[in-house]
């Protein structure tokens, strides 16, 4: 047992050694000042086909946008969304499972496929040089603590924690299905999350997060440590279920606590209770905890694409901004990251758009502080001293 815990030890050493190595040649947070130059809001056209769309930015600042339903796709743009590459082929057959996550130590960008619409096997596709290459590799998966094996579809992109006893833990959002995705069963679905301290070949799967009925969320990494963790619902005896449901953990996602309806951010239009997937975001600032989420705000049909900002953790969000009046479906927010072509810049991969399946947006903070205030809390004093 002494030798056992040695080994973990020494273990956890090499591993947080490596986090703060990796943190030094990469700047993880900056200035504010680069969200706050001229607004900005452009659009271009992604991906023609199919659904489901991921959005992150890789160590380098790559923009990396996945999306499949029948194969899994990326594409990359390396100036900072201005132009993209190619489609590239991750996995074909394949069912996008969201969560795609960008390994802070290494570097590594890893994507989650499922065989088709889950429960299914699971295979991550692993890329070691900035998403231009993929390889596939089976995850050891353990289950959850009521002996469950989650399902990754339709998640919005991971994390690397970067602080506390957890530092380096690869973490994203997962959900169990119950038997399958119909009505008669989502009284047994619920969100969770999955976690990695290796690197992800092993992931532990969290503690369900305590409202039944629950899929399809987002995590966030605030300043001290906690995360924030967004889902959607939509079994429809829960109470106002047309709205989000948030959730706490101060143990590394281990478990979640704290759960509560986010009586201003809708989930998907408000003429059923089906919800639809929101895209979350913590923006890359030094000693501040900014986060933004998207999703359509209609009355009913999934359009009208909006941004909300929290300047608090997500404890208020205190101003929305339209971003696309026509059609918008699933979304996904990336943050662009210090030191790279993207810094300053928010990233929205979203269904819907002029043309084609799916559009990527590029905006800023100046841009969403020009919107409207929703009367949830109030904003902070750089808003009005840009």
């Amino acid at each position: 047992m002494k030798r056992l815990t040695l080994f973990a030890a020494i273990a956890n050493f090499v591993l947080h050694f490596a986090v703060d190595t990796a943190a030094k040649e990469m700047k993880l947070d900056g200035a504010l000042s680069p969200y706050l130059e001229p607004a900005i809001l452009e659009f271009a056209p992604l991906f023609e086909t199919e659904r489901f769309p991921n959005i992150v930015v890789s160590r380098k600042g790559t923009l990396i946008a996945t999306f499949g339903s029948q194969a899994v796709r990326s594409k990359r743009s390396t100036d900072g969304g201005t132009t993209w590459s190619d489609e590239i082929i991750i996995a074909e057959p394949g069912f996008h499972g969201g969560g795609t996550t960008v390994d802070e130590r290494s570097g590594d960008i890893l994507a989650f496929v499922e065989d088709q619409h889950p429960p299914a096997p699971l295979t991550i596709y692993r890329s070691q040089d900035d998403g231009l290459t993929w390889q596939a590799e089976r995850p050891e998966l353990i289950a959850d603590s009521r002996g469950n094996l989650p399902s990754m579809h339709m998640n919005e992109h991971g994390i690397t924690l970067r602080r506390g006893a957890h530092k380096g833990r690869l973490i994203r959002p997962s959900r169990f299905y119950g038997k399958q995705n119909k009505r008669e069963e989502w009284p047994t679905h619920y969100t969770s999350a999955i976690y990695s301290d290796d690197g992800g070949r092993r992931w532990t799967t969290s503690a369900p997060f305590p409202e039944q009925g629950t899929g399809e969320a987002a995590v966030a990494e605030l300043t001290d440590g906690t995360l924030y963790y967004n889902s959607r619902v939509h079994w429809e005896k829960r109470p106002n279920n047309l709205r989000r449901r948030s959730a706490l953990s101060s143990d590394g996602g281990q478990t979640w606590k704290q759960w509560q309806i986010v009586d201003i951010l809708p989930d998907g239009p408000q003429d059923t209770n089906y919800g639809c997937m929101g895209g979350l975001t913590r923006l890359n600032i030094l000693g501040r905890d900014i986060l933004v989420y998207s999703n359509c705000d209609s009355p009913s049909g999934r359009h009208h694409g909006t941004i909300w900002a929290s300047f608090d953790g997500g404890k208020t969000w205190p101003i929305k901004r339209l971003l696309f009046e026509g059609r918008f479906a699933y979304s996904s927010l990336a943050s662009g990251r210090p030191g790279t072509v993207t810094e300053g810049s928010i990233y929205a991969h979203f269904e819907g758009g002029t043309t084609g399946a799916s559009t990527l947006a590029r905006f800023n903070l100046a841009w969403i502080l020009e919107g409207a205030q929703t009367g949830d809390g109030t904003l902070p004093t750089f808003s009005t001293n840009k």
